[in-house]
């Protein structure tokens, strides 16, 4: 059986992403598929998840195959009673046909890779990289503006602790002139590894503390405080950026606010029904293209670039 682990993005190229994108699409429109018939699927998570778990399990369903699942496996599974992540992964590659985890250390996705027995897919692990939630941004960014270059893309909020930020920007760096805004308090901005990646890369991008209005997506990630030890420092950022109707309607008429959800006060509730809003409409996406990335990992000619460990 052929091996096919997603755990970061540096394994796609253009060619292949926008493959999947031209699949979710067919998806979304109607295609019906039976390609995980008679398989089963893993959705292992030791962190809470809805929407990466959840449109996971609908899309496993869709496929006409069957899902097994642990939302809380840090209680709910032999971890509790001191089982390595490596010793659970190659247990439960014994019961199903691939593995889709998330996990809160920085790195468990690329160790339970290494010891899986059949596909492995990140659904986010830790700080490090989330692939399938920037594989729907990117989705969502191309059904609105039929292209994935040419953009400028401002991230707002936690860019610190935020691995849906690094994935979509190791995505997007792939494809020509696209350039990036960085906007965070001094205390959250962008690790220096990402910023060392688009220099080596040549991409262009700045770092400031103010919304710049004048950008086609403005992506709004919430300040996370299950990163902050301490309460005192993250009350301190808490609340730094809140996207309202009037911020909304400054941008360029044709711009769309993003969002990987959950949201706390980051993007106001008014703007719920603002023509700019496409956080809802990126969760839905999340179906389809993790259909497309099921249907790639158990096609015969899936061409992901192999990890490297």
């Amino acid at each position: 059986m052929k091996i096919n682990h997603v755990v970061e993005m540096q394994q796609f190229d253009t060619t292949l992403i926008m493959e999947l994108l031209q699949l979710s699409k067919k998806f979304k429109e109607g295609l019906v598929d039976d390609c995980l018939l008679d398989k089963i699927i893993c959705t292992l998570f030791y962190q809470p998840s809805s929407r990466t778990r959840l449109s996971f399990e609908a899309a496993v369903l869709k496929l006409h195959g069957q899902y097994i699942s642990t939302e809380n496996a840090k209680e709910f599974s032999s971890a509790a009673k001191g089982e390595t992540l490596e010793d659970t992964i190659r247990v439960i590659g014994g019961y199903c046909g691939a593995i889709v985890m998330r996990h809160d250390e920085t790195g468990a996705a690329r160790r339970a890779a290494k010891v899986s027995s059949v596909p492995f897919i990140n659904g986010g692990d830790g700080i490090g990289q989330h692939p399938t939630q920037a594989l729907l941004d990117a989705f969502t960014i191309w059904e609105k503006f039929g292209q994935l270059c040419n953009l400028n893309v401002q991230f707002v909020g936690d860019l610190q602790n935020g691995r849906t930020v690094r994935s979509l920007v190791y995505l997007l760096s792939k494809f020509p002139n696209n350039r990036f805004i960085f906007t965070s308090p001094d205390l959250l901005r962008m690790r220096p590894d990402i910023l060392e990646y688009l220099q080596r890369h040549n991409v262009v991008f700045r770092e400031g503390n103010e919304i710049d209005r004048r950008c086609d997506v403005l992506y709004v990630t919430r300040v996370q405080k299950e990163c902050f030890p301490d309460p005192a420092i993250y009350d301190s950022v808490f609340g730094c950026y809140v996207i309202d109707n009037p911020i909304a309607d400054s941008l360029p008429e044709h711009a769309i606010v993003m969002h990987p959800l959950p949201r706390v006060n980051e993007i106001a509730v008014e703007v719920d029904d603002n023509p700019r809003a496409f956080y809802f409409k990126q969760a839905k996406n999340g179906l389809f293209v993790r259909m497309a990335l099921l249907k790639l990992i158990f096609s015969d000619n899936w061409g992901i670039r192999p990890l490297v460990f």
